[in-house]
């Protein structure tokens, strides 16, 4: 009979073949194994060692610099930079009557009080010195005459007088700063409502 198929391809024919998948020896027999390395995404630096990921993030970092030289994190010094200061810009716009009667009626008592006390010491040093017996002594001779003896400074500026008469000048006071201040409050905010006040600039030091 004649085989009217034609050539057939060699590798069909288990003659021509190679060897069985089962016959054949292992790639790189005789050879030791070595240890799987996946692909990285970024070149390590040259000359670095460690692991993959350190040699990622180095070549990433050291972009930048010349190839063979390793990034140096230079330490951090301890300079401080220059103070600043802050400044603030306000504006008074109201003051509170009340709250001004109270501040300037416990400030005049405080000053009538040291003006008493300055006048009594005053006058202590004043008559220490002499200065009364003096000054007395002239006036009796000048306003003197045969049937009187003229007029008596030294009793009349005693230090209970100077104290009483002190006492009522700083009475007086206190009662018109007190209302004088309460006045001036009101004036200051009408005018603040068509002038806008008293401007301010405050500075804070850091």
């Amino acid at each position: 009979m004649t085989d009217t198929r034609g050539a057939q391809p060699q590798g069909y024919d288990g003659s021509a073949s190679g060897p069985l998948p089962s016959e054949r020896e292992p790639q790189g027999q005789g050879q030791p194994s070595q240890p799987y390395h996946p692909p990285q995404a970024y070149p390590s630096p040259a000359g670095g060692g460690g692991t993959p990921g350190a040699g990622a993030v180095g070549g990433a970092q050291g972009a930048g610099q010349q190839p063979g030289v390793a990034a140096v994190r230079l330490p951090r010094t301890g300079a401080r930079t220059t103070p600043r200061t802050r400044k603030a810009r306000l504006r008074v716009a109201k003051a509170d009557p009340w709250s001004v009667m109270k501040v300037s009626f416990l400030l005049s008592i405080a000053l009538g009080i040291c003006t008493v006390v300055a006048a009594a010491v005053l006058w202590m040093v004043m008559d220490a010195m002499g200065v009364f017996s003096t000054v007395g002594g002239t006036i009796s001779e000048a306003t003197g005459s045969n049937e009187s003896n003229g007029f008596d400074l030294q009793s009349f500026l005693s230090l209970p007088r100077v104290l009483i008469f002190t006492s009522v000048i700083a009475m007086i006071d206190v009662v018109l700063a007190t209302a004088l201040a309460t006045l001036g409050a009101f004036i200051y905010n009408l005018s603040a409502g068509f002038v806008g006040g008293v401007e301010l600039t405050l500075a804070e030091d850091e």
